[in-house]
């Protein structure tokens, strides 16, 4: 079995294990261990941030160069306003700067640049860094990079089921035709399928809530590594491990 933790281990051994005919259309990645990783390193945990926006340039790349369709990434939830106000300011100004800095390369590599979530809360440079970033790329065709912004999976849910009784009020929907497809439609993730493959680093175990009506079916995978030591040979890893399970979707596989 190979060992993808060892020091012999590099990115092209280890992009030589997957099937580049089964890349995954969808990852999901919770980028966890920013704080941590600054804590161990006795820095301030916007320095964690600050090297966790490096690991991002490094996946980025990697996704779209093997073929990954969606990238979503989650960088602010809705529960993440109870930080310090130091702290938030500073993810808000790093948001800016990855925008600012990234979006010409980005564009140069077909990237699509989009975000899910509530953006109005954030401050209005963000948004209008968003939109910007959105307009320039929104006619690329390749990864979609969806950055997951004032983001809650229960949020999303409740304001998808106010807008889906609107349209029930109006008469545009009978109550009787809704299905997951429909309501499907009333998430900020509309037109995206459901991811095939989560990553979550930095050893936590949970959704923390991320995708959680999209990831019923998602495969999930977990590393002790800290977001700012993710690497490209991790990634491919997650893939790999992907790629050697069995997805039944609630049904049976078929003996041969």
């Amino acid at each position: 079995m190979w060992n993808f933790f060892t020091k012999k281990n590099n990115v092209k051994d280890s992009n030589q294990l997957i099937d580049m005919n089964n890349i995954p259309k969808h990852i999901g990645i919770i980028m966890d261990g920013n704080g941590r990783w600054a804590k161990e390193k006795k820095l301030p945990r916007s320095m964690g941030h600050k090297a966790g926006v490096e690991t991002i340039r490094e996946i980025v790349k990697e996704c779209n160069r093997i073929g990954v369709k969606y990238l979503t990434l989650y960088a602010f939830s809705t529960e993440n306003w109870k930080r310090p106000t130091e702290e938030v300011n500073a993810l808000m100004k790093l948001l800016v700067e990855y925008l600012s800095k990234e979006i010409d390369e980005l564009h140069r590599n077909n990237v699509i640049v989009n975000s899910i979530g509530d953006i109005n809360k954030l401050p209005q440079i963000c948004i209008d860094k968003l939109n910007g970033a959105y307009n320039k790329t929104k006619n690329n065709d390749g990864l979609i990079l969806n950055l997951a912004l004032n983001y809650g999976g229960r949020d999303e849910i409740l304001r998808g089921m106010k807008l889906l009784y609107k349209d029930v009020q109006r008469g545009k929907i009978k109550i009787e035709n809704i299905d997951e497809n429909i309501f499907s439609r009333y998430l900020y993730t509309n037109g995206i399928p459901d991811p095939d493959l989560i990553i979550r680093p930095s050893g936590e175990q949970r959704l923390s809530n991320f995708l959680i009506w999209q990831c019923a079916y998602s495969e999930f995978w977990y590393s002790n590594i800290k977001w700012p030591d993710f690497k490209i040979k991790h990634l491919h890893k997650a893939i790999y491990d992907y790629q050697n399970r069995d997805r039944r979707f609630g049904g049976v596989k078929s003996e041969q």
